[in-house]
């Protein structure tokens, strides 16, 4: 095949919906992988590669890299999107789901780029694109696993960068804001399942009223700016290392290198409402 190959996770919805529609339209050959297959029979008629993929099973990361390589024979972009916000107080959330919120937006995403390396290595050219967030730089209440995690695959971006660069592979970050996708209001399920009663209720009604409030979605962008972002790192020879975008992105992440961290804080428990409470 002459076009480039792009694998792209959790494309059932969402952004990684849109960036398998927009690598399509540039002309690449798009594996379009989530665990919900049903969802993405839309992908399937438009005539990209459905794959079958649990980012926490190492079989299944085996079997679509094993796939990819013998359909294509090469793997040009893969783009790690497959993530869920799990909210609760650090109190309340078990730690099976703590460790489940790391297992998918970490240990998944890293495992699949171990077993994608060589393959980049061997014919000296790739990009790995981390979709982390703007909470991956900064806080909110009751986040404290779903940012642990954004945290944690922002540093390990960092060393994989370093790493791989002398391969002629090179690796971005995308910091979305807030995103019209089914992530608010997933997060804000998580979140009142786990801590919407006892000690944390107050806070964690308010937080959750903020994440999926008319007033918060009215002002998320389309997931579509996502997808425009990757494509143009994608059609650069150097692209940025990270790409801010999306609604509050830019402004937050201004706010948290300005404000102290108490600063913030009180920041913070304002915007979400959470200062209003009272225990």
């Amino acid at each position: 095949m002459n076009s480039k190959v792009a694998l792209v996770t959790g494309a059932s919805s969402g952004i990684g919906e849109a960036t398998a529609i927009k690598l399509q339209s540039l002309g690449y050959t798009v594996y379009a992988a989530a665990r919900r297959v049903e969802r993405m029979q839309p992908l399937a008629a438009a005539g990209m590669h459905i794959l079958p993929l649990d980012v926490t099973d190492n079989a299944s990361l085996q079997q679509a890299v094993t796939t990819i390589m013998t359909q294509s024979g090469r793997i040009d972009v893969l783009v790690n999107n497959a993530g869920y916000g799990s909210y609760g107080a650090v109190e309340d959330v078990p730690a099976d789901e703590a460790r489940a919120q790391f297992e998918v937006n970490v240990f998944g995403a890293v495992r699949l780029t171990q077993l994608l390396l060589p393959h980049m290595r061997a014919q000296r050219s790739g990009t790995i694109i981390n979709i982390t967030s703007m909470g991956g730089k900064m806080h909110t209440p009751l986040g404290a696993w779903y940012h642990g995690t954004k945290f944690a695959l922002e540093a390990i971006s960092d060393c994989l960068r370093m790493e791989v660069q002398p391969f002629g592979i090179d690796v971005v970050v995308i910091e979305p804001g807030g995103i019209k996708t089914e992530w608010p209001d997933i997060a804000a399920e998580k979140l009142l399942a786990v801590s919407g009663h006892g000690a944390y209720a107050r806070q964690a009604h308010a937080m959750a009223n903020s994440m999926i409030g008319d007033a918060s979605k009215k002002r998320q962008s389309p997931p579509e700016v996502i997808a425009n972002t990757i494509a143009t790192a994608l059609s650069v020879r150097r692209p940025k290392t990270r790409y801010v975008v999306g609604f509050a992105a830019k402004p937050m992440l201004f706010l948290r290198r300005l404000l102290s961290d108490r600063a913030f804080d009180g920041f913070m428990r304002m915007a979400t409402g959470i200062a209003r409470q009272k225990t």
